[in-house]
């Protein structure tokens, strides 16, 4: 059922999280009408009706930053998460040892394991068939001697190989087919629409814009996509005059250029994000703070050839350090655009976010995620670490993400997140972070706080009231049926 020719009549539905119940029409991809009077609103004549039955109606939800073909691979896997030790991957990758082709495992952490990743552990398990292990953070790839091999680095001395050099690592292993590839992502997109998701800002690295131009030609998406650019294909997109925002492919308007994504640091995982401070057990030595991924000049120069042609950036800044270099760049320019993570800030710089009219793209599942390696790597300033609320309260926009597969991809997990800053049976972590479930809602919907009249039809119905629900309801919130420009996207229509 699709509002895309006939209207479409939403009848007995709530009107948000606490909102009245409202008769609601759907047209052309657009919310045309919405009546507060449910008992004698008309019916449109050709209309559709569906009796919702007191469900709640909410914006569309967005991720606000995942990488989506590592998301889909990973699903495809082994599973590394809750490894707690290089000896425990090793046990699950010599019992995952019965093939030829290379064994790709995706999820482990090592920010606090007693004993080191090198290659020596996994060739005693594995010598012959290549083996490539992705971090929780994708900021490292812990390759055993016959990946590195593969991979053109035979000599590497450890086997875990980190940040950019990791990132030509993996993409000098045999990839799987794009129709694959293709394949996966579309099941991923469909399972996301599935949680309630509308949109996603794909940060895929490589030539995203090119393979959405692909994928969308044959298929539209179940979400809208932006598809950020790197910097490799900068000069390739200004030179087709694509914009932020552009349409391309043949979706329909569903696929459009996102921003262009630079680096200033790596992560806490790896212990590369930028800091002011040195990480324990490094002071003196070269990486003490972490890493410069891009120097500052670099940075100010690509954001503004960029941002004079019209495509906006997206700095990824975890560091407090990297954060303040990010947050210079775009004082220097003064163009639209993103902080992406934004996770560790000097008190000093919240208020700039909202001066510079800077957008913070925020995964609140990392702050539960990592919680132990923060108070580990940042002790003594973790009370300025994933800051939301007073981010919030310094007037910053907020949009959520997952960074699939960092987390998953579901934005209740981010939202319950952001509420209860815990996913265990622990108390809250820094309870002075929290949001109300109203500014979590916001932020998972790209700042849309209610659905009206004019929006697109991008909607979620969900069985629960979000503003009546405990942690764990909210966290697995039934979600009755998703709408993407008017088009059932999942739900039983």
């Amino acid at each position: 059922m699709s509002a895309d020719k006939a209207g479409l009549t939403l009848h007995h539905v709530k009107l948000g999280a606490g909102g009245p119940l409202v008769r609601l029409r759907v047209a052309g991809g657009r919310v045309t009408h919405i009546h507060l009077d449910v008992g004698t609103a008309p019916v449109e004549h050709g209309d559709q009706v569906l009796d919702l039955d007191g469900r709640v109606l909410l914006p569309g939800l967005w991720d606000a930053h995942v990488h989506l073909a590592e998301w889909a691979a990973a699903r495809h896997r082994l599973d590394l998460a809750g490894t707690g030790s290089a000896r425990a991957v090793t046990d699950l990758v010599g019992a995952n040892g019965d093939d030829v082709t290379v064994l790709y495992g995706y999820g482990f952490r090592d920010g606090l394991w007693p004993d080191t990743p090198h290659k020596s552990l996994l060739d005693a398990v594995l010598p012959d068939r290549p083996v490539a292990l992705v971090s929780a953070d994708l900021h490292a790839v812990w390759l055993n001697s016959a990946g590195l091999a593969l991979a053109g680095r035979p000599d590497h001395p450890t086997g875990l190989i980190r940040e950019h050099e990791a990132h030509e690592a993996l993409s000098a292993l045999p990839a799987a087919p794009a129709p694959t590839v293709d394949r996966w992502i579309a099941d991923a997109c469909r399972a996301a629409a599935a949680r309630g998701v509308t949109g996603v800002i794909d940060f895929q690295f490589g030539d995203t814009v090119t393979d959405w131009e692909r994928r969308s030609a044959e298929t539209p998406p179940a979400v809208r996509v932006a598809a950020a650019v790197y910097p490799s294909g900068l000069d390739a997109a200004l030179a087709r005059g694509l914009r932020t925002g552009s349409e391309i492919g043949a979706s329909g308007g569903l696929v459009r250029v996102g921003p262009l994504k630079l680096f200033t640091d790596g992560s806490l995982n790896t212990r590369t994000a930028l800091c002011h401070a040195p990480y324990p057990g490094l002071e003196g030595t070269d990486g003490a703070h972490g890493i410069e991924q891009t120097a500052p000049e670099e940075l100010i120069r690509l954001m503004r050839r960029a941002s004079a042609h019209g495509i906006e950036p997206a700095v990824h800044a975890i560091g407090d350090r990297a954060n303040t270099v990010a947050l210079d760049a775009f004082a220097a320019v003064r163009c639209r655009g993103r902080i992406e993570h934004a996770q560790l800030l000097d008190p000093e710089d919240l208020p700039r976010f909202a001066e510079l009219d800077i957008t913070v793209g925020v995964q609140p599942r990392h702050a539960t995620d990592d919680r132990d390696v923060a108070d580990h790597h940042w002790a003594g300033r973790t009370a300025r670490a994933f800051a939301y609320a007073d981010l919030l309260a310094a007037g910053a926009r907020l949009e959520f993400g997952s960074d699939a597969p960092v987390s998953p991809l579901d934005p209740w997990l981010a939202i319950t997140s952001a509420v209860t800053r815990t996913d265990d049976t622990r108390p809250a972590w820094h309870p002075e972070q929290c949001l109300s479930v109203p500014d979590a809602l916001v932020a998972a919907a790209r700042g849309r706080r209610a659905v009206r009249v004019g929006d697109p039809a991008d909607l979620v119905v969900v069985d629960v009231d979000p503003l009546d629900a405990d942690a764990d309801t909210l966290r697995t919130m039934p979600v009755h049926a998703t709408m993407t420009d008017g088009r059932w996207t999942h739900g039983p229509y």
